[in-house]
């Protein structure tokens, strides 16, 4: 994999974090980044999938009825 070196400010109480982190996993501050950035894009390509699949169901008129609505927010409820 090639890999690329980005900059950027972070707070200083976030550094000490993420360096603390990275001591507890005996691990170096790239790393953690590294991880939690995989984390967020994965977070974020799951999100704008489900949110493309809910405004394609919308251009298509695939609602839920009135009654799949109301079932949903009685199990909500109990």
């Amino acid at each position: 994999m090639d890999k690329a070196t980005i900059s950027f400010r972070i707070d200083a109480d976030a550094k000490r974090a993420l360096d603390t982190i990275a001591s507890a996993l005996d691990r170096d501050r790239s790393y953690v980044l590294n991880e939690a950035v995989a984390a967020y894009i994965e977070v974020q390509k799951w999100q704008l999938a489900h949110i493309r699949e809910g405004l394609r169901q919308a251009e298509a008129g695939e609602f839920a009825t009135d009654a799949e609505v109301a079932g949903a927010a009685k199990k909500w409820r109990t």
